[in-house]
């Protein structure tokens, strides 16, 4: 077993057991649904076909029986719930094996037992009959003197009920014709029949020492190339993370050098004669701007990867934990075909784990709970992706008991985390931000679920490694959600650069919608901020500098520039200094002592040298 195959097969294997998982749920839902029937089954076969390349007799046994279960439902056997919970558990079981596989190369002691009690339990759904055996698979070489015996080969084949398939062929090469003995029998027949096995049997059981013979899956007769909605097929390779790595950091180099032509360019205009060069040159570098965008839309899509693995991962760990908890839970996952950079999909399992742990032991209520709340006995938690922008958002829902800011400020204050003076300070929003604090925790005692005093400052701390946020939002008795926020690229941005307080400053060009400038008469007090008339709406204004804390521009007396940006879905106008340009640059998060920097999505290097901080405008005025 080379480990480029097992690497392989284990990637293959993790995106097969997903997809089997996603069909069998959605059949618990609607038993009906032929479609998800018909995918089940081909991921499962599938799978049994590639652990046929390795040394794994329990695991393929255990698919075997899978998919004999499978088609016997897709023959038109009853599709019982408890049917579809064993084949779940199958699954369930397939993945930690693939975890086995992956950590110690080889599966455990006991899954020989496993996969016996497992293929047991699926034996018993088709017990009765031989309706999982959807054909069987002949291959029959008659003996030399075949024809002095009395055997007519065609005519036994002929006679084999159900026949589909069928190919002759000869046994050994041909040599010269005057060889040729007609008295001999050359032929091999191989054919499949669509029959039961004990059929196939009696027809051929007067040469049985002649043939062979294999239950084999349905085949499938409609062609598969143009993939199932019938358009032409995607070719992929597999490539190494490392090279579309050193690919990107290429083409940041590149982009870094494109943004220092332009001071270069200023200065040949400065020369004698130098206008009509740096005309020419200009020229050229729109040219290389348009080829270096392209090549960094090209790797930074070559680096996207649909969220769907990751999704596959959770629902087994989220059946286990539930029923460890003693609780009923409906969990969905939606948006797994969204794309995102892999080196940051690489890093969301943990966090996302903790989060759905967490609205398993602290959110959604033990089933007694919920009845005395009114609610369903089955708690509903979700796992929600949507793009917006540049950006993706996450969203962990549940519609548990939520949380009380009053008792989170009370649970601070009794941790020592905070002071009393603090705590008055702080709305609601903050108070439930406090669960983000280095030993926060809303649990009574410790357990191997959670309650260790490490969990949500981790996940704000693995979020914002890799550029993105986290918010908490919660009502009590009605639930929680926690939203990430997170870059869907991390190969190259567009910035608008802004002066402010004698520093510059990088916003993200998809937040800003327009740069107009207001004169002071056009802005009117609203309570203690600004606003100002922006064709028939009135939107909010902001000093940035007041923002960053720096010292007000004495044009904000005068005619403010304004960047309007997206913020939350609303207009807001910021004032700054000087609007200097724009450019597209590798944002990369903060690190270090720099990490946690509130307001700021990151960094990125200028033509000079310079690093430009990238503001998050909606943290800022958060």
């Amino acid at each position: 077993m080379t480990d480029e195959l097992l690497e392989h097969f284990l990637i293959e294997g993790r995106e097969l057991t997903t997809q089997a998982g996603e069909d069998l749920d959605a059949l618990m839902r609607a038993p009906d649904d032929r479609a998800r029937l018909d995918s089940c089954f081909r991921a499962i076969h599938t799978l049994k076909g590639s652990v046929g390349l390795f040394d794994l007799p329990a695991m393929g046994r255990l698919l075997h029986a899978s998919e004999d279960q499978l088609a016997a439902l897709r023959q038109g056997a009853s599709i019982a719930t408890d049917t579809l919970v064993t084949l779940v558990e199958v699954v369930d079981q397939v993945d930690r094996w693939l975890n086995d596989l992956e950590r110690g190369g080889g599966l455990p002691e006991d899954a020989a037992t496993i996969g016996e009690r497992l293929t047991a339990r699926l034996g018993e759904k088709t017990a009765g009959g031989e309706a999982g055996e959807h054909g069987v698979a002949i291959r029959y070489v008659p003996r030399a003197d075949a024809y002095f015996a009395g055997d007519d080969p065609v005519a036994i084949m002929a006679a084999v009920p159900g026949l589909r398939t069928l190919e002759v062929s000869l046994r050994d090469a041909p040599g010269p014709l005057a060889d040729y003995d007609p008295f001999q029998c050359n032929l091999v027949f191989q054919a499949t029949s669509g029959a039961p096995l004990h059929e196939v049997e009696a027809a051929l059981r007067w040469v049985k020492d002649q043939i062979e013979l294999s239950p084999v899956a349905e085949i499938e007769q409609r062609a598969e190339e143009g993939g199932a909605n019938g358009g032409p097929s995607t070719r992929t390779i597999r490539v190494e993370t490392a090279r579309i790595d050193r690919l990107a950091d290429i083409t940041n180099d590149l982009l870094i050098a494109k943004n220092g032509m332009s001071s270069l360019l200023s200065q040949v205009d400065a020369l004698e004669g130098g206008r009509a060069v740096s005309q020419a040159l200009r020229v050229q570098q729109a040219r290389v701007d348009r080829l270096v965008t392209d090549l960094h839309g090209a790797v930074a899509r070559a680096r996207l990867t649909p969220l769907t693995p990751l999704f596959g991962r959770f629902p087994r760990l989220v059946r286990e934990t539930a029923r460890a908890l003693g609780k009923a839970v409906d969990f969905t996952c939606v948006g797994g075909d969204v794309e995102i950079d892999k080196d940051i999909v690489d890093g969301l399992f943990e966090p996302l784990l903790h989060v759905l742990r967490n609205a398993l032991d602290h959110g959604i209520e033990a089933p007694d709970v919920r009845r005395g709340a009114g609610k369903p006995e089955k708690g509903v938690l979700s796992l929600v992706a949507r793009p917006e922008g540049d950006r993706v958002v996450l969203e962990v829902r549940d519609d548990g008991a939520g949380v009380d800011p009053a008792g989170i400020r009370d649970l601070a204050k009794a941790r020592g985390l905070i002071d009393e003076a603090t705590a008055e300070t702080l709305d609601d929003r903050q108070a439930l931000d406090l669960i983000f604090l280095p030993g926060f925790s809303t649990a009574r005692t410790v357990s191997e679920i959670s309650g260790r005093g490490v969990g949500m400052d981790a996940v704000r701390a693995a979020i914002t490694a890799v550029g993105g946020r986290v918010e908490f939002e919660s009502v009590a008795g009605k639930g929680s959600v926690v939203r990430l926020t997170l870059p869907i690229s991390m190969v190259v941005t567009g910035l608008l650069i802004v002066a402010c307080g004698g520093e510059r400053y990088g916003l993200r060009l998809n937040e800003v919608r327009e740069t107009v400038r207001v004169d002071a008469d056009r802005i009117v007090p609203v309570r203690d901020r600004e606003a100002f008339q922006l064709r028939d709406q009135v939107t909010p204004l902001i000093a940035l500098s007041d923002l960053l804390g720096l010292p007000k521009s004495p044009n904000d007396q005068a005619v403010r520039r304004v960047v309007v940006a997206q913020v939350s879905g609303e207009p807001i106008g910021f004032s700054v200094d000087t609007i200097v340009g724009r450019m597209d640059a590798a944002v990369r998060p903060m690190s270090g002592l720099l990490a946690n920097l509130p307001g700021v999505a990151g960094s990125a290097l200028l033509e000079d040298g310079d690093v430009l901080m990238v503001l998050d405008l909606a943290e800022l005025i958060s």
